[in-house]
Formats: structure tokens, sequence, C-alpha cells
């Protein structure tokens, strides 16, 4: 055990102070160093969710070719693949929540960081080796277990060390490290296209054969973007050696309720995560029909509820089985729990249905017109702005440098948007409460999505903007979500609960996702739809409106504003 968390673990366990409002916070260098390790993880989280936004479409064009090269791949088939690509990332973090939150829970904060960090960290490497999509798929499958674990693992770990009147800002600041990655990875992929033909030679000097360095940098060099991502690995030996455990899970684990938490329960786990695989199934499969989708989706939904809140049911029927407040504590930590997951769903659905799709609309609209794609074709002629207001306050160097590299730029915008709306979205959820905030939120993002994808049909400084507008207001939920998930659950199910709420919701967010992809195969991209302008503007307009159902649902939820975390 780290000599940190033997420390703590002394200074609080059996002792009158553990039992005050106060136990557990930490103090001075061990409140700093879980700060700094959550800060890191999350932020190569981001980067983590964002490589693919930006590589994925590069990726799939590229194991979808074959030996006819790109140019016999079409827009439709790039998006159902790349839909499908990130709903199976979803469901992995969604099962990685539950599987990692479990086990924070069981063993400790750190430990299971540590092990989620490393499993994120090798299988994003691995994914620059995929052959096929569905190799791809697979790898980042096991990929998103990890990150899934780390968002829910850091959340509970920074709220329990840091003081109530903290809660706000640390809320923000989750929210903001998770958007500088994405912003870390356009800087990355714009640094890696301006040296990829030194790459090239590179590699080659290093003896590998021509083939295989050629594989490496083809499709602006996707592979090599994908195996940058083991760099986090080295996180894990930062977290065994300098961060202490939470005080408040040591507590726990000394009245030995962490020993409630049993293994076999994970096997409902296992059994949940068929549910969403057939959820991805029934609509990545072209000759399922509509009710055979419908159907599935009801019943993986049902499949992946009850799996992923078993290991917490059993848990909390162990805990409180000779208590006379077992039935009502049970039940109130379950219902949070799906309520939690519904709120998280719908912030999820909108960014993952709208603003996730961003980048690949910005490679559309400005990648070469193929001959063989009539669709794509007339969807880039005239694709750039060459005359704005903005346009004219912008540097000529700067045009050409955002001309040059329309993914990497669209990517750092809403990063970059992002950074600032989660810190704003906490301290807004401090000032105003949780529940208006989160009403506010969802009104602010149909605006921004409505005014992006329908206001804008060229790149530019102008859609760069609208860019940052976009990811400043869809992604400040995840400043609002760390505030208030914690507050919904007791220490002893911290991890477990809000791992499920937050994870959950990327289920519900896989299928808006594939709703996109499957819009992107019935659409034509030069046609409009209810007034509403094709291909993705269509889709993910569409998604936004999910929105409205969180302005509904939010007043359901406990106003936990001024209270402490629950003990």
């Amino acid at each position: 055990m780290n000599p940190l968390n033997s420390r703590d673990s002394g200074r609080y366990a059996g002792s009158d102070r553990a039992l005050s409002p106060t136990a557990g916070v930490g103090t001075g260098f061990g409140q700093w160093m879980a700060l700094i390790a959550a800060l890191l993880g999350w932020m190569f989280d981001g980067a983590e969710m964002g490589v693919f936004s930006m590589v994925g479409r590069a990726a799939i064009q590229d194991l979808l070719s074959g030996p006819a090269g790109a140019a016999s791949v079409t827009e439709k088939q790039v998006g159902l693949f790349f839909g499908v690509v990130l709903a199976v990332f979803l469901v992995g973090a969604a099962t990685g929540g539950v599987l990692f939150g479990w086990l924070g829970d069981r063993i400790g904060r750190v430990r299971a960081m540590s092990l989620s960090v490393l499993t994120y960290a090798l299988f994003t490497g691995l994914c620059g080796f995929a052959q096929t999509p569905l190799q791809l798929g697979v790898l980042r499958f096991i990929a998103a277990l990890g990150m899934g674990g780390e968002w829910s693992l850091g959340v509970a770990l920074v709220m329990e060390v840091w003081p109530n009147r903290s809660r706000a800002l640390m809320a923000g600041l989750i929210g903001a490290a998770a958007n500088m990655g994405y912003l870390l990875v356009g800087v990355i992929g714009i640094g890696l296209t301006a040296i990829l033909s030194q790459c090239e030679t590179w590699l080659g000097g290093l003896g590998l054969p021509d083939e295989t360095v050629k594989m490496l940098v083809a499709n602006k060099g996707w592979r090599l973007m994908m195996m940058l991502g083991t760099l986090p690995a080295g996180l894990t030996f930062f977290f065994r050696i300098f961060v202490p455990e939470s005080a408040k899970w040591e507590l726990e684990r000394g009245r030995g309720s962490t020993s409630n938490w049993v293994t076999s329960d994970l096997l409902g786990v296992l059994v949940g995560a068929i549910g969403p695989c057939l959820i991805v199934w029934v609509w990545a499969d072209e000759r399922v029909n509509l009710v055979g989708r419908v159907s599935g989706t009801v019943i993986g939904l049902a499949i992946a509820m009850a799996g992923y809140i078993y290991p917490a049911w059993r848990f909390l029927q162990r805990t409180f089985a000779e208590s006379s407040v077992a039935n009502n504590e049970t039940g109130r930590t379950i219902r949070r729990m799906f309520l939690g997951a519904c709120l998280s769903g719908i912030a999820l659905i909108g960014t993952w249905g709208s603003t996730q799709w961003s980048v690949t609309w910005a490679g559309q609209l400005t990648q070469k017109v193929n001959p063989k794609d009539p669709t794509v074709q007339t969807q880039v002629e005239g694709s750039l702005e060459t005359t704005s207001f903005i346009a004219s306050l912008v540097p000529t160097w700067f045009k050409e440098a955002i001309r040059k590299n329309p993914r990497e730029y669209t990517q750092m915008a809403t990063a970059l948007g992002a950074v600032l709306g989660t810190i704003l979205a906490a301290l807004l959820g401090d000032w105003l409460g949780r529940r208006i905030s989160y009403c506010v939120l969802c009104l602010l993002s149909i605006v921004s999505v409505l005014w992006f994808y329908q206001c804008h049909s060229a790149f530019g400084e102008q859609f760069l903007v609208a860019a940052f507008v976009l990811g400043a207001c869809t992604a400040s939920f995840y400043g609002w979500l760390p505030l208030y998930l914690p507050e919904l659950f007791s220490t002893k199910v911290r991890a477990t609960g809000q791992g499920f709420s937050f994870n959950f919701g990327r289920i519900l967010a896989a299928i808006g996702t594939l709703q996109v992809g499957s819009l992107l195969t019935l659409v034509d991209h030069h046609q409009t739809y209810a007034g509403l302008k094709g291909g993705y503007p269509v889709a993910c307009s569409y998604v936004c409106c999910v929105y409205i159902a969180g302005m509904l649902l939010i007043w359901l939820a406990p106003e936990t504003k001024g209270k402490p975390l629950p003990e």
C-alpha cells in the first residue's frame, strides 16, 4: 500500500473526527496530488475521445477502401461506419464506468484509476494496427472500458478530498481538463500533418519495410495519432507513488462496508454488456427493419439496465441486510442512479449526436471533389468562405493555416469553447441552483446546434466561431454533471452510483449516435427536409431535440445546492 494511503487511513480510522461532517477532506499535498492526477487523467480521457472524432473519417475511409482506393467509398458508408464505431466506443465506456466504478468502491479510487488509465492508453495505441473496421471497433471498445472508469473514479476522489465549498470550482476544472484533451489532439494533429513527410523518412531510417511505413503515414497519419495514445500509460506510476487514497473511502473500508462488494456480482455487468451490443447490431445492420430496430433497442436497454444495476443492488442489499431502512435506502439509490443516467444521457446524446460530428463535417466540406460520388461533389462546391465580416478581421497567414487543417482547427475551436463552457456551467449551477442551470444549458445548446448546422454551409473563420459557441454550450454539461452526480450518492456507493449514472447515459448516447449514421444513409446531402439542410446538418439538428426532454426531466430531480456530500 502507498505510505500516503496508510498515513491518511491512520489519521481517520477509529477516531471521533472520522464521524464529523468534514471527515475525509484532504489537506495540503494530498489534495493537490489528487487534483493534479485527476486533471491529467481527464485530459487524456478527452484526448482519447477526441482523437477518433478527428481521425475517424480518414481511418474508416482507409479501412474500407482496400485495393480499389478511397474513391470507391461513399460518404454514406463512411458516416454509417463512423457512427457504429462511435456507438461501440460509448458502449465500452458505459461498461467500463460500471466495472471500474465497482472496482473503485471495492479496492480504492487510486488503484482502480491506475488500472483504468493503463487500459485505455494501451488499447488506444493498438488501434493504430487495426486492419478492418471490426478490429478497430473491438479495440476502441476495450480502450473505452478504461476511459469510462477513469471519469467516475476521478470525480469521486476529487470531490471526497476537497471541501464542500470548492465543489463548483472542482467540477468546472473536471470538465475543462477533459476538453483540454480535445484541444491537445488538435494541436498534435496540426504538428503531425506538418512533419508527416519527415516521419516517413524517420520511420524508413528505423529499418521498417516500405509497405509498413506507407501504411503508417497514409490518410493523414491516423495510425500514428492512435499510437500516440499510449503516452498516458506513464500516469499509472504517478498515481501509485504520489496520490493518496480518499480518506472517506479508507473510513468505509475500516468499517468493513467495502467487503460487501462481491466479485461474482460482476457477471451482471457482463450480461448487461450484451444489451447495448444488441442495440448497435440492429442499427448497424441494414437488413433489420424499423420494427426490429425498435424492438432490439427496447430489449437491449432492459438487459443493460438489469445487468449494470445488479452489482449495486446486491451491495446495497448486503449493506442494509439487518437495517430497518434497507428498502428505502436501496430504492432511493437505485432511483437516483436511473435519474442521473437520464440527465447524463440527454447531455451525451446532444454532444455525440451533434458536436462530435462537427469535425467530420468540416472535413467533408473541404475535401477534394470525388467524381465517382455525385453526393459528395454537390456538397463541396463552394465549400470555403471567401468573404465575411469576421474573415476581414483575420490575418492572411491564419486563413491559410485553417484551410490546410480544417478538422484540427474545428476540433480546437469546439474544445476551447468547451473549456470555457464547463467552468461557467459549474459556477452557474452553484449560483442559480442545479435545476435552473441545467434547464438554461439545454436551451442554449438547442440554439447553438441549430445556428452551427443550419446557418453555415462553408468552412472558414465564421464556421470556427460557430464551432466555438457550439462547444461552449453543448459541452457545458460536463462541468454541471461532476458537480451534481456526487451529491446524489453516499460515500460507500458514490463511485458506482455516479459511474452508472454518467456511463449508462453513454448507452443512450450510442443510440443517438447511431441515429445520425442511419439518417445519413437516408437523406441526400443537397436536399432540404422540413426546412433543414440535408446531410450532417439535418441529422444533427434533429438530434438536438433531445434537450427539450432534459428541460422537463430536470424538475423531477432533487435540488442539492448548498448541501454537503452525503456521508
